[in-house]
């Protein structure tokens, strides 16, 4: 037997596709910010999550240099045995303060802490019910997790309260996950609401904060500070680093407790490397910077408004997107999503397509991702290019 006998493998070399004509893989030569030099070529970026503009600066950097001469470039071990370093609980600390909340713990990767702790949380005695646009760490959770799992229509809390009125009896425990804010598609998840039925019925709820994080809420404290809800009052909070955080890796807030249990049972975090002393350098750094200049959430979510507004009056499919920075155009079809996004590569801007199998083939679309640094010389300059093909496309 070879590799080449693998379902997966004999299906992917067999697609009709030629991967080299698609816009993906392309090299970053910098710093994603407002700007990225791809070939030697500045563009305006929407494609990366430098929400707030703060990647690449000198405080971040500085920390991260800090931290490497410190304690090199690896903790080199499993934190439970010899990889702890002082910057882990620091940092661990600062974020359950910055989220209300009292403890928290970091790992090496967003999808894997999504992947790990699920699958340390539920089992097959347990039901796990799920927005229907949730991310793929979340899916992959709940696969390797065991548990039953059932998705209800996006934001539909009537949909939720149906599917718990029949089966929440049927299992021990009942775990109800979104996200804060929606990565596809630029919307909130209803949390007051999400609440109210994980009370009503005894379940447990998580929230997956990667994009709202740092985006939202007073001085970007996320989804609980935008509904001014006790953070308390959701069981698992859990939050990427790789984008406003400038890092990478993810982490679990939540009480005492939970992250106790997860510190001693976590697969991925027992059985795994410490964080990089520059990554927790960086996050740390950040978020510290984050609370020193809360008009930098504001800028964000200003830039954002304001693009969506103007993507409205060229009567162009903006999708759910509203009080967030990710704004999307459906396209409805993944090559005429992938020929919008060559002409704005064209023109100077770099906005990526998400096509068939990330999305439904009829919600293929290009997702802009704001920054705080955004210039409205940008943002007005790509409002004109969009319209011109739009204009393109129809022969006008």
């Amino acid at each position: 037997m070879s590799i080449e006998m693998i379902p997966g493998f004999r299906q992917f070399h067999q697609m009709d596709t030629n991967l080299d004509k698609l816009p993906f893989f392309r090299m970053n030569e910098g710093v994603a910010s407002n700007k990225i030099k791809v070939n030697g070529t500045s563009k305006i970026n929407y494609s990366t999550y430098n929400y707030l503009g703060l990647n690449g600066t000198n405080e971040i950097n500085e920390a991260a240099l800090q931290a490497i001469q410190q304690y090199g470039t690896s903790v080199s071990s499993s934190r439970l045995l010899s990889g702890e370093i002082p910057l882990h609980r620091s940092l661990e600390r600062e974020i359950a303060s910055f989220l209300g909340v009292k403890d928290s713990i970091v790992q090496v990767g967003g999808h894997s802490t999504n992947v790990n702790t699920i699958a340390q949380l539920v089992d097959s005695s347990d039901l796990v019910i799920c927005d229907a646009l949730v991310h793929n760490s979340i899916m992959q959770g709940v696969q390797l997790s065991g548990s039953k799992m059932i998705r209800f229509k996006h934001n539909d809390m009537n949909h939720l309260d149906k599917l718990l009125k029949r089966f929440r009896q049927n299992y021990r425990n009942v775990l109800l996950i979104v996200e804060g804010v929606y990565s596809m598609d630029g919307d909130l998840c209803k949390l007051p609401e999400l609440i109210q039925l994980k009370k009503q019925y005894g379940c447990l709820l998580m929230v997956d904060e990667a994009h709202s994080i740092g985006t939202i809420g007073h001085g970007g404290r996320g989804v609980t500070s935008y509904y001014g809800i006790d953070p308390t009052n959701v069981d698992v909070l859990m939050g990427s680093m790789s984008k406003s955080l400038n890092s990478c890796g993810g982490y679990i807030a939540g009480n005492k407790s939970l992250i106790t249990f997860l510190r001693y049972n976590l697969p991925g975090f027992v059985f795994s490397v410490g964080m990089t002393p520059a990554n927790a350098a960086a996050a740390q750094a950040s978020l510290r910077m984050i609370q020193k200049k809360p008009e930098l959430v504001n800028q964000l979510l200003e830039n954002a408004s304001y693009f969506l507004a103007r993507l409205k009056k060229l009567d162009v499919d903006t999708g759910l997107s509203e009080g967030t920075p990710i704004v999307p155009i459906i396209l409805g079809e993944s090559e005429r999503a992938l020929w919008f996004a060559e002409r704005l590569f064209e023109k100077g801007i770099n906005a990526m397509p998400i096509i068939y199998p990330a999305v439904k083939e009829k919600e293929a679309r290009i997702r802009f991702f704001m920054s705080a640094i955004h210039t409205k010389g940008d943002l007005d300059y790509t409002i004109d290019i969009v319209k011109q093909i739009v204009a393109e496309e129809k022969g006008l």
